[in-house]
């Protein structure tokens, strides 16, 4: 298990190792008086995100605030399991997300119905949030963890309607979740910065997607803290590469319902995916990236998922 990583600006970076890959999914630990951490990955991730704060010294008693962008289980999964760890921690979440933490069998139910069999080994279990230990932030508001760090808080849909980003006066950086996508830092090594939105369902939409992505643009960030992976310091490449890659997401979507209607959604998703992977191999290829780069699998996982959202959206628009 690889160290964690410091980011500066009082800022450490612990990778979870989701579904068992390095520089999939991340906590960040934010060492100020009030102690946070933004993001706890899925249940299984726990142990791993208690072995970095160990690594860092945090004994989890200590932890103030669990903040989650979201509460999709990929981000949030692991609140319940690791508040148990955390006698002293209050959960910071979307007001539109509290009720599903408190209680999450819809949560589980639209989980199951996305990954089927595979869910409890991905997820299990899935810890209910006692409600007095959660709190809800709304468009605007802040949270102070110091004299000199102040977090404040915009609702930001596109990916999911309980999601919002967060703005960090101390690092000038915006952490945000899976609303302009996700980050594939192993690209680096290629000389290639790489990102791709994230469309998963049920609640993908790209026009809300653009205009979250605007307003956090306005905020003129100076880096992006990615729920999927890592920081990057060139904002304004996020910004351009979302709206690259999001036209041609919906476009793969749109066209796979008008000419097979009649098709099943399951093989619906499978041609969204098939096209949308032959795209981007071919552009990472022209890119001089090689098939064998770690974030390939990574990528395929993607794609699966996003198909699924793309494919929803889509026949809900008709």
């Amino acid at each position: 298990m690889a160290d964690p990583l410091a980011l500066g600006d009082r800022l450490s970076l612990i990778d979870l190792y989701d579904l068992g890959m390095p520089h999939r999914t991340g906590t960040y630990v934010l060492h100020e008086e009030n102690l946070a951490i933004v993001e706890t990955g899925p249940s299984p991730s726990v142990p791993r995100l208690l072995a970095g704060l160990k690594a860092l010294r945090i004994d989890p008693a200590d932890l103030r605030y669990i903040i989650v962008t979201h509460i999709h289980l990929d981000h949030a999964g692991g609140v319940g399991l690791l508040l148990q760890h955390c006698p002293n921690a209050t959960v910071v979440v979307h007001p539109k997300g509290k009720r599903h933490l408190v209680d999450p069998s819809r949560l589980i139910a639209g989980a199951k119905a996305v990954y089927g069999a595979q869910f409890d080994a991905l997820f299990a279990p899935i810890v209910p949030v006692p409600e007095e230990r959660v709190i809800v932030k709304e468009d605007g508001e802040t949270l102070a963890l110091s004299a000199a760090r102040t977090l404040t808080f915009y609702d930001t849909p596109g990916h999911a309607n309980h999601h919002f980003s967060i703005y960090d006066s101390y690092s000038g950086g915006v952490f945000t979740g899976d609303t302009i996508g996700v980050f594939y830092p192993q690209l680096q090594e290629a000389g290639l910065t790489f990102c791709l939105p994230s469309t998963s369902p049920n609640q993908f939409d790209p026009e809300a997607m653009e205009r979250s992505a605007a307003r956090l643009e306005e905020l003129r960030p100076e880096r992006i803290y990615f729920g999927h992976f890592g920081m990057l310091d060139d904002p304004q490449e996020a910004f351009r590469q979302l709206r690259f890659w999001l036209p041609k997401f919906v476009t793969a979507g749109k066209e796979a319902v008008d000419r097979h209607s009649e098709a099943p959604v399951s093989e619906l998703v499978k041609k969204v995916a098939h096209r949308l992977r032959n795209e981007i191999m071919a552009f990472l290829d022209d890119h001089g990236v090689p098939s064998s780069s770690s974030a390939h699998a990574a990528i395929e996982l993607d794609l699966q998922v996003c198909a699924m959202g793309i494919i929803d959206y889509c026949q809900k628009q008709r």
